[in-house]
């Protein structure tokens, strides 16, 4: 039985404060009121770099380039229905002011804090990578 691979990248942007964002997934979507790093699915064709900066600019409104991005650990969680394995990468600059272009709540947190936002399966294990970073 074969069980279908998504391919979804993340960012964690790290503002001047070393704070990273969360974003609220809104309700209507699965796994709605769980906290994730913004990011999206890679389309066919496309490369996790270039996924995040169309992503990021079409949910938060902010140009990211390509060389400000940089891979910092992945996940791999197998869902009931799917497996997906999301790259993370860290920003530290981009153009713009964040902001909740899709109906979703932001939140700037602190490393420590990030365990206090219940997230999906996947981005837990991403936590500690962050914590090591900054």
């Amino acid at each position: 039985m074969s069980i279908k691979l998504v391919l979804v990248a993340a960012c964690a942007l790290i503002d001047p404060d070393g704070r990273v964002l969360l974003a609220q997934r809104p309700e209507g979507k699965s796994m709605a009121g769980l906290w994730e790093f913004p990011g999206g699915k890679v389309e066919p064709g496309e490369r996790p770099e270039l996924t995040l900066i169309r992503e990021l600019k079409e949910e938060l409104g902010i140009v990211v380039k390509e060389e400000c991005v940089a891979p910092l650990t992945f996940a791999s969680h197998l869902y009931p229905d799917f497996h997906l394995l999301m790259p993370l990468y860290v920003c530290r600059r981009w153009d713009g002011i964040v902001q909740a272009r899709e109906g979703q709540k932001l939140k700037w947190a602190r490393p420590d804090d990030l365990r206090n936002y219940p997230m999906p399966p996947a981005d837990e294990p991403l936590i500690p990578h962050l914590v090591m970073l900054l």
